[in-house]
């Protein structure tokens, strides 16, 4: 008998994120274990009038295909997912999968070659989200693969994949719009701010947001959400930054990453586990040695940290970085094949200075900040 909840997930993914309307053209894409998932979305975009069409994504095909294909086969365009990006209105994506260990042992070159082979369609995708044409949500489909990563049985994960998402809730809708409105006080504060220091355990950086725009994740571009984000100026970060947690690409941990950054680029960097992996991803193109966002997880309910970024960059009480693509739609500019997200625990004494005034200490917003404003 299917989860009542994945219900409630897809009439919020499909009504609520990405608000699908009559005719709109909608994609609908996973992996083969989170099919369950697919037929309750796919219903429900039916009903709201859309047409739908499907993509089934296979972690060990794509594995088949770093192991034997060649450099110049990785590099070669994605062209199914380029025209799909091309067309679709909406695209909702659930992660998920059989193995998430199953790209160990693959050379970190092909690895970056597969992502070149990306660049295509993520330029569509980040140009249409940027000028709002294309609405995306991605979530988590509960697997006993995820469910072991994260040290939890199956049953134990599905309670923290909906509970996190608030779907316990009669209304989650209702939940996430108060999410909403509570942040927007925090984004209508640092909209009007030049300079983030950020100082934590290894860390001393300062950020430069002057003219950049706050944006409120709510649950309409991801799902569980809970941040505030922005795209920093790409020359405007200076200082070094010590990441609390391991950080995971392509299935492979970095542990102990620290880096040291100058104008913006990331001019030293080094690793306690996956110092050639560190390397190779910051070497992947001219924008990866650059930093696309600087953001605070506000989800109080996500305490635990899962090695799964969807949930780990939410948690209440952390900072993230992550280097490589930008946001337009903050005003970012910089481009990249690659998006990855690094954490930094805030809660053991960490500071957040914005213009020189402190506003964020031991993982807590400071109330008082907004009462001093009125917002």
């Amino acid at each position: 008998m299917a989860d009542m909840r994945l219900n409630k997930l897809a009439k919020l993914l499909v009504n609520y994120s990405t608000e699908v309307k009559p005719g709109d053209f909608v994609l609908v894409q996973c992996d083969s274990v989170c099919v369950p998932w697919m037929k309750e979305v796919v219903k429900e975009a039916l009903k709201a009038g859309a047409h739908v069409e499907t993509l089934i994504d296979s972690e060990e095909v794509s594995n088949i295909k770093l192991k034997y294909a060649s450099k110049e086969q990785l590099e070669q365009e994605k062209l199914i997912q380029k025209h799909a990006m091309e067309k679709a209105d909406v695209w909702l994506t659930a992660w998920g999968g059989v193995n998430t260990k199953i790209n160990s042992n693959i050379d970190s070159d092909k690895i970056k070659s597969s992502s070149k082979g990306s660049a295509s369609w993520r330029k569509i995708y980040s140009e249409k989200m940027g000028d709002g044409s294309l609405r995306w949500c991605g979530t988590q489909f509960p697997t006993h693969s995820d469910a072991q990563e994260g040290s939890m049985s199956l049953e134990e994960y599905e309670d923290f994949v909906y509970g996190a998402g608030l779907l316990d809730f009669d209304d989650p809708v209702k939940e996430w719009k108060r999410v909403s409105k509570e942040q927007e006080r925090w984004i209508n504060y640092l909209d009007t701010k030049k300079e983030l220091h950020i100082i934590s355990e290894g860390t001393d950086i300062k950020v430069n947001i002057e003219g950049r725009k706050w944006i409120n994740c709510d649950g309409k571009v991801n799902f569980p959400d809970g941040e505030i984000f922005t795209s920093p100026v790409e020359d405007g970060i200076n200082g070094h930054i010590t990441f609390s947690f391991p950080g995971i690409y392509a299935g492979k941990e970095i542990e102990g990453i620290k880096l040291i950054v100058e104008k913006g680029k990331v001019v030293e960097a080094t690793a306690e586990k996956g110092e050639d992996l560190l390397k190779t991803i910051l070497s992947t193109d001219e924008g990866a040695c650059y930093f696309g966002e600087v953001a605070i997880g506000t989800n109080y309910g996500i305490q635990k940290f899962t090695r799964n970024m969807l949930f780990d960059e939410k948690i209440g009480g952390t900072i993230h970085m992550a280097i490589g693509d930008s946001m337009p739609e903050a005003g970012g500019k910089n481009r990249s094949t690659i998006h990855w997200d690094m954490l930094c625990n805030m809660r053991n004494g960490g500071k957040i200075f914005a213009d020189g005034e402190l506003f964020y200490e031991n993982g807590e917003f400071i109330k008082e900040i907004l009462e001093k404003y009125s917002l």
